[in-house]
């Protein structure tokens, strides 16, 4: 896409500039894409591991996908996402910008964006934890959340629910959850009050 008399649009500057071609470093990214099943635009977040067998440092290794956001949890959640993507920096310190992307107009076209490890562990978290969450304030509240956590925080929390098999990640996102937005479905008062209070902060 580019912009009148032929200048490029500012997403593709900034993309050229800031992501396109160090993406092979980047310990996450988020990829805006389409997939046939749901709906476009959405977001995927990806993780860089090792491959199995290999000792070596993960960024040798490959972007693994560790879950995804469209639909009406994308609309809902989407601030916060933004927030904590505006935040994110490269091995220089220099802000990626990643919220720029994340409008209406720049997730028309497919990309993948480089994380760095908070934003990523965030984003990781809430990508998973609200996957068969239909409560849309409950999927809101853990977002703002763990928005909240530090950068030791989101790291620890994401690797528990990722990185020590199926059935101990599975037991781990079931009792995050609760601890971060409680269980149930429909108005809840308490959940109301504490997400009220949240927005008032962020």
């Amino acid at each position: 896409m580019t912009a009148k008399k032929g200048r490029p649009h500012r997403h593709a500057e900034l993309y050229k500039a800031l992501h396109e071609g160090h993406l092979s470093a980047a310990p996450f990214a988020l990829r805006v894409t389409r997939h046939n099943d749901v709906p476009p635009p959405v977001l995927v977040i990806k993780e860089r591991r090792a491959r199995d067998g290999d000792e070596g440092d993960a960024r040798t290794g490959h972007l693994q996908d560790r879950g995804r956001l469209h639909g009406d949890s994308l609309r809902r959640l989407l601030p916060v996402v933004r927030a904590i993507a505006s935040r994110a920096r490269n091995e220089n310190d220099v802000p990626l910008e990643v919220d720029a992307f994340l409008s209406e107009d720049g997730m028309r076209t497919q990309r993948t964006l480089v994380l760095d490890e908070e934003a990523g562990a965030k984003l990781g978290i809430i990508f998973k934890l609200q996957e068969r969450l239909n409560d849309l304030d409950r999927s809101e509240l853990l977002s703002r959340r763990v928005a909240t956590f530090s950068r030791e925080e989101a790291v620890y929390w994401f690797s528990r629910i990722t990185h020590y098999g199926t059935v101990a990640n599975r037991w781990a996102v079931s009792g995050l959850r609760v601890m971060l937005c409680g269980q149930g479905s429909g108005q809840d008062a308490e959940v109301t009050a504490m997400l009220d209070k949240l927005r008032s902060r962020q």
